[in-house]
C-alpha cells in the first residue's frame, strides 16, 4: 500500500486535472473546448472524466484505509508504552449459529422410542401452515400485522464520518498553536541567528447534554408489549438526530454544541459566478494550501446536490452519469453526504478524519420514573439523554461554500 504522502499527491494531481476540464469547458459546459482529455468527441470526454472520478474515489478510499492503519498502529504503540499491554493474539466472540429447522418426520423419528402401547401421549412442536378459505355466513378475521410504519425523518449519517472518543472530563481542554513565525535562514559566519516565534493558546470545549422525554400511561405499557421498544427507538432517534445536526451547525453558545459552521477561523468560499463544482474545488484547495489538510468528506443539502447531479454538457450528456444509473456520490475524489442537517445554499467540508473528534462523556441512556403527578395519573415518564463535546482541533482544516 502506498503511503499517505504519495496518495495525497496523486489525489491532488488528478483533482486538479478534473478541475481543468470544467475550466476549459467554460460556464456553458461545452466539452468541444476541452483539450486536456485525450478523447475526440463529447461522449468520449465525459466517459474519460467519469473514469477519472472513479480513480479519485478509489484513491480516496485507499487513503482513508491508510489513515486508519496508521491510527491503529499509533494507538497500539501508545497502549503498549503506557500500560505495557501486549498487542496481538486478540480473540473475538463469534455468533451462535441458528438451529436448523427439522422436518416433522425427523422429529417423530427422534421420539419413536417413546411410542408405547397405551402409554402417555406426548407432543411434538412443529409449525403448520394451513390455508383457510372464506365461505358464506362467516366473515374472515383480520389481525393487524406487527409492522409499524414510522413517520418520514432524515437518515442519521453525519456522525459516521466523525471520529468518536470517550472522555471522563466535564470539558475537553487542549493547546492550539496560534502563532508560528518560522525564521530559519542562512547566515554568514559570526552573524546573529535568525529568531523564530511561537505562541500556544489553551482551548476549551465544554461537554454538553442533549435530552428528550415522553410521558406514557401504565395501560399503554402493560397492554401493548411492543410499545416500550417502539418508544425507546423513537427517543433514541430523537437524541441522535439532534446530535447529527449540531456537530455541523451548532452555535457553541451553552448549552449548544459547537458545530463546524460556527467555528472561528474556518475557510470560506463564496460561489459567486463559479459553478458549484468549481466553488467546492476552490474550497478544497484552500483547505489544502492554507490549512495543510486533506478534505475527507463534503456535507451538502440534497436540494443543492440536485443541480450538480443534473449537470449536462452543451449537447445534453449527463456529466455525473446517465439517468438509468445511480451516479457517483463523489466530487473531486471526496465522498458526498447528502443531508438536510446542512442548511440549503451552504455546503460544509473538512478533514474530519484528522482534525475533529466527538468526545462522548455519557452514551445514550434511557431511564423511566415519575415526574410531578405521574404517580396519581397512572403514568410514567421515559427520558433519554447523552453528553458529549464536538471539537475541531485545526479550524483551517474545515470550510464552507456559501451562496450555492
Amino acid at each position: 500500500m502506498r503511503n499517505l504522502k504519495e496518495l495525497r499527491e496523486e489525489i491532488a494531481a488528478k483533482a486538479k486535472r478534473a478541475h481543468q476540464v470544467f475550466e476549459e469547458a467554460g460556464p456553458d459546459r461545452d466539452f468541444a473546448k476541452v483539450k486536456c482529455l485525450s478523447a475526440i468527441d463529447t461522449k468520449g470526454k465525459v466517459e474519460e472524466l467519469q473514469a477519472l472520478n472513479k480513480e479519485l474515489e478509489s484513491l480516496n478510499t485507499e487513503m482513508e484505509q491508510c489513515k486508519a492503519l496508521d491510527s491503529a498502529a499509533q494507538k497500539a504503540a501508545d497502549l503498549n508504552r503506557i500500560y505495557n499491554l501486549p498487542v496481538g493474539n486478540m480473540t473475538f466472540p463469534g455468533g451462535h449459529p441458528q438451529a436448523e429447522q427439522k422436518s416433522l418426520g425427523e422429529l417423530i423419528m427422534e421420539k419413536k422410542d417413546r411410542l408405547i402401547a397405551n402409554g402417555p401421549p406426548f407432543s411434538i412442536p412443529f409449525e403448520v401452515k394451513t390455508l383457510f378459505q372464506t365461505g358464506a355466513g362467516w366473515a374472515p378475521e383480520s389481525i393487524r400485522i406487527p409492522r409499524v410504519e414510522l413517520y418520514p425523518l432524515r437518515a442519521l449519517v453525519v456522525v459516521d464520518y466523525i471520529p468518536q472518543l470517550t472522555t471522563t472530563q466535564a470539558a475537553i481542554v487542549y493547546m492550539e498553536e496560534t502563532t508560528a513565525t518560522l525564521s530559519a535562514a542562512e547566515k554568514a559566519e559570526a552573524a546573529a541567528y535568525a529568531e523564530s516565534a511561537f505562541a500556544l493558546t489553551q482551548r476549551t470545549q465544554a461537554v454538553q447534554k442533549i435530552t428528550t422525554s415522553l410521558p406514557v400511561t401504565d395501560e399503554q405499557l402493560d397492554d401493548v408489549p411492543a410499545a416500550e421498544a417502539y418508544i425507546n427507538n423513537r427517543l433514541s432517534y430523537d437524541i441522535r438526530r439532534r446530535l447529527d445536526s449540531r456537530v455541523l451547525e451548532g452555535t457553541g453558545i451553552a448549552p449548544l454544541l459547537l458545530g463546524t459552521l460556527s467555528v472561528v477561523g474556518i475557510q470560506s468560499q463564496a460561489k459567486g459566478t463559479d459553478s458549484t463544482p468549481d466553488a467546492i474545488y476552490k474550497l478544497f484547495d484552500s483547505i489544502r494550501t492554507d490549512g495543510f489538510a486533506e478534505p475527507s468528506v463534503l456535507f451538502i443539502n440534497p436540494a443543492d446536490w440536485q443541480p450538480i447531479r443534473l449537470l449536462t454538457t452543451a449537447d445534453g450528456i449527463y456529466i455525473w452519469g446517465p439517468p438509468y444509473a445511480a451516479g457517483p456520490e463523489i466530487i473531486w475524489g471526496k465522498p458526498v453526504v447528502q443531508t438536510t442537517a446542512v442548511t440549503v445554499n451552504t455546503a460544509l467540508a473538512g478533514d474530519y478524519t484528522g482534525f475533529s473528534a466527538l468526545f462522548i462523556r455519557k452514551g445514550l441512556e434511557i431511564s423511566v420514573g415519575y415526574v410531578n403527578d405521574d404517580f396519581t395519573k397512572g403514568q410514567k415518564t421515559l427520558r433519554a439523554d447523552m453528553r458529549g463535546a464536538m471539537v475541531h482541533f485545526r479550524p483551517k482544516a474545515f470550510g464552507k461554500v456559501t451562496g450555492i
